[in-house]
């Protein structure tokens, strides 16, 4: 098969659920950020991995956020720069991510990217926006912040098509339909050149973006401003 673009294939060793939920932050949120592996068989099906659990459903899980994928190559990146998260960042899943593996970035990674994960098909549905309990999980209070500004978002996937997911198997792209919006060009776009009206207008009309994401862009390009990022980076 012709792909035109470099082959992805990476190894899956674990998964990573939230068997329970805890409270977070002063508030005491409940949220599914702090992950354990997955009993074996991963069993994949539209709204994510079978056992995980989410606090904030208006956030967090459901069809365009089935699964989270962090790159365990930012761990590194995270350490040096950070040293005094070294032990928090230990191993994965520091980022209450279900999926971490070696070999691609979101430099590497498109919008609308098809995955094949053993019975599983996988695509790429948008990127990351880190929130506060970021901050909380880490006790750095930019913590959330940095994520955004440096681009280790990490993504989510929707899932395409249910099925079950075997040490063993390989994450491997197999259909890249936008391969002008790599995630880094995504996340540029929401973050640093907030107001490229042209690249809005686009973004809005990425079908294979989540529904979310294309409504902000219409929103920037409506109302000429940036959304208010408080709340969410601050929990304020």
């Amino acid at each position: 098969m012709i792909l035109g673009f470099d082959v992805i294939s990476l190894a899956i060793d674990t998964l990573y659920a939230a068997r329970s939920l805890a409270p977070l932050g002063p508030k005491a949120a409940s949220s599914g950020i702090f992950k354990q592996a997955a009993p074996r068989p991963w069993r994949i099906s539209r709204h994510g991995l079978e056992g995980d659990s989410q606090g904030d459903l208006r956030h967090h899980g459901g069809p365009e956020k089935a699964l989270h994928h962090y790159p365990r190559d930012h761990y590194a990146a995270w350490t040096r720069d950070e040293p005094s998260l070294a032990n928090a960042l230990a191993a994965p899943p520091a980022f209450g991510e279900n999926l971490s593996t070696i070999g691609v970035t979101e430099e590497g990674v498109c919008i609308g990217d098809v995955f094949v994960a053993g019975g599983a098909l996988l695509q790429v549905s948008q990127g990351r926006q880190p929130c506060w309990k970021l901050n909380v999980r880490f006790e750095r209070s930019d913590m959330a912040r940095r994520v955004q500004e440096t681009g280790r978002t990490g993504w989510y996937y929707r899932v395409l098509r249910e099925g079950v997911i075997v040490p063993g198997d390989r994450l491997e792209c197999v259909e890249r339909p936008r391969p002008e919006w790599p995630l880094s060009r995504l996340n540029g776009l929401l973050y640093r050149r907030t107001l490229d009206l042209d690249a809005l207008a686009a973004m809005a009309e990425l079908r294979e973006l989540a529904p979310s994401w294309r409504e902000l862009a219409a929103r920037r390009l409506e109302r000429r401003a940036v959304e208010d990022w408080s709340a969410r980076l601050d929990g304020v």
